[in-house]
């Protein structure tokens, strides 16, 4: 319990001390010209209040990472508490908050501009893809998981299909309504499910006769049960819950909405902070519920390593049945307010590199009718082969962040080594992670090899970046536009 305490305050802390550090790094302006007024057309483009806008990005984010992701992601021992937390404060909420932040100044640009304006135009082609197929990914995936909870709450005749179609049409409608109506309207109530099932089951530790055994005495060898290494296994199965890639394809919606560069930080280095929360919290819920690492490997062996069953047992027998059901529309609606967002994401990164305006239904139809098509094509795939290439592709993409928005940084003049860091790990996980994985989400290439090479990209990129940056330095690149 003690552990947990502590990893819980630092996380706070960490929001105040280096959170302050990280925006005096990065030099907010108060006074800037927000693209929310500039550029204003009331759909994807206007101001909202900070409350609204904290809560749409909290719950963008949110997902099924910081709750499955963290409840998986602790199978591998206490090492996960750690990563929770300098995870989140170190790489995930700086790198929410620095790309969020360059967005606004480059007037809302999608992910795949801003990250081709620093790295180049073939970057660029490659993220708008990369990045493009991922949200569409996200769409497919965080339909069948949410329906199937949903089922499970509802009469049989309300079956899995049934939900699958109403969540797809709603996914449909938040995509290309103005951002205030469905999503401004909703996000509220869902944000108060989040919560609750946070502080419902946060009370619940700290008052309750439980015990949480984080298990730090034996020290932090892996406690997988198929044995797999901390790095890269655990690094990529906490993802939401300490850094993301997804998050940066989400900040620019958020950039078009805030009414003062000064709300950067709380938006989204607070968002991140607050998802970490929740991922420790359902981390050590997961340990104290089952009575540790060897109850928790033998629950999830013997409910075929399903999270959800977890999910649903702790939150009925933590809350009773009316608190675990708020719970359990908590846990619904953090897949489902990413999985709409996602899709809205996508047809904001495709009409960018269209050039296509938005202001109008028929041309938001124009790019989102494609989407949907293959949004639902991806749903016919089976659950648990997307995931594993999502989350790979989730931290790869976090990875081609981090690099731009350290080339942004120098541009600048500021201190780099902020995002440089996390950018060499994520990218030694990334390339680590995809050679040693087994066939068929990986190559299955022998352990040392695998880490080797990893550390070696990082080092090889880091080269690169040297050389890349004295030729910004020297004139020889110019950069698509200025901020």
């Amino acid at each position: 319990m003690v552990a947990f305490l502590i990893a819980l305050v630092v996380l706070v802390g960490g929001y105040f001390v280096y959170g302050y550090v990280v925006e005096k790094i990065f030099g907010i302006d108060k006074n800037r010209a927000m693209p929310a007024y500039t550029m204003r057309d009331n759909v994807d483009y206007m101001p909202m209040p900070t409350w609204k806008v904290f809560l749409i990005q909290f719950l963008n984010i949110a997902g099924l990472g910081p709750i499955f992701g963290a409840i998986m992601g602790v199978m591998f021992g206490p090492a996960a508490f750690i990563w929770i937390v300098v995870g989140t404060i170190f790489a995930g909420a700086v790198h929410d908050f620095i790309s969020g932040a360059v967005s606004i100044r480059a007037n809302g640009a999608s992910l795949p501009e801003v990250v081709g304006n620093e790295l180049g135009v073939g970057i660029k082609q490659v993220m708008r893809v990369f990045s493009l197929v991922l949200m569409i990914l996200v769409g497919a995936v965080f339909v069948s998981q949410p329906a199937d909870l949903i089922a499970g709450m509802t009469p049989e005749s309300l079956d899995r299909i049934f939900w699958v179609v109403v969540i797809f049409v709603y996914y449909m409608l938040a995509t290309v309504l103005p951002i205030d109506k469905l999503i401004g309207n909703l996000y509220p109530l869902f944000g108060f499910a989040l919560l609750f099932m946070a502080v419902g089951i946060l009370g619940v530790m700290l008052f309750g006769d439980f015990s949480i055994p984080d298990g730090f005495s034996d020290g932090l060898a892996s406690r997988h049960p198929k044995e797999l290494p901390i790095f890269p296994m655990m690094f990529v199965s906490i993802a939401c819950g300490a850094i993301s890639g997804f998050h940066a394809t989400q900040s620019p919606m958020m950039a078009r909405c805030l009414k003062n560069e000064k709300l950067a930080r709380p938006v989204f280095y607070g968002a991140m902070v607050a998802e970490g929360i929740v991922a420790l919290i359902w981390a050590a819920a997961a340990i104290a519920f089952t009575g540790g690492y060897e109850g928790l490997t033998q629950y999830m062996a013997e409910h075929n390593n399903s999270a959800g069953a977890l999910v649903n047992d702790l939150s009925i027998s933590w809350l009773g049945t009316f608190g675990g059901i708020l719970a359990l529309l908590g846990v619904v609606a953090a897949p489902i307010t990413s999985g709409d967002t996602a899709l809205r994401s996508a047809r904001l990164i495709a009409a960018d590199f269209l050039h296509i305006d938005q202001s109008k239904i028929v041309k938001r139809l124009l790019v989102s009718i494609p989407i949907f098509v293959a949004s639902f094509c991806i749903m016919l795939i089976d659950f648990s082969v997307l995931w594993r290439y999502f989350a790979w592709c989730n931290q790869t993409l976090a990875v081609f962040t981090l690099w731009a928005v350290t080339v942004y940084l120098a541009r600048k003049k500021k201190l780099y080594i902020i995002t440089l860091v996390p950018a060499m790990f994520m990218t030694a996980v990334s390339v680590s992670y995809i050679l040693f994985a087994p066939n068929p989400e990986g190559f299955g290439v022998d352990y040392s090899i695998s880490v080797s090479c990893g550390w070696l990209v990082a080092v090889i990129l880091y080269v690169v970046f040297k050389y890349y940056m004295h030729r910004i330095n020297s004139g020889k690149l110019k950069r698509e536009f200025e901020y």
